[in-house]
């Protein structure tokens, strides 16, 4: 069961799984991984295979000052690509607190953001974050 995102502090957890929905079929989803330690960045990748475990392209870096995914030397994929509009159309869309076109959904896996954990407090849900790695927030 899928989630929707309320909060732009979602994509900072670490280990932030989520896929963007059209309502017409068309979907992609994303990861944006974060290694230990102070001041690493955010790296972005968008599930290209049918292994939802494996099978992620790099995209780029996540930047949560900016709300944007940041293409670089490394990414597969540029600026006019589909996927690349997607995910800076739906970070922009949680961070300013627009409501989604009809259809559209912007949703977690129902796993909490920063240590992967299933959640099962409907507030942990709603928030895609535990209430343990909510503190450390």
């Amino acid at each position: 069961m899928k989630h929707q995102i309320s909060d732009a502090k979602f994509f900072q957890g670490g280990r932030a799984l989520f896929t963007v929905a059209n309502g017409k079929g068309e979907h992609y989803t994303f990861k944006i991984r974060q290694p230990k330690g102070d001041n690493k960045p955010f790296f972005v990748s968008l599930l290209t295979g049918p292994n939802n475990e494996a099978d992620y392209t790099y995209l780029g870096i996540y930047n949560p000052n900016a709300n944007k995914v940041f293409l670089t030397a490394k990414s597969k994929m540029n600026e006019n690509s589909t996927p690349v509009k997607v995910i800076n159309w739906a970070i922009g869309i949680v961070a300013s607190g627009k409501t989604l076109p009809n259809g559209y959904s912007i949703a977690h896996e129902g796993k909490c953001c920063r240590c992967g954990r299933l959640l099962t407090d409907p507030t942990s849900i709603e928030l895609g974050i535990g209430p343990e790695c909510r503190k450390r927030f």
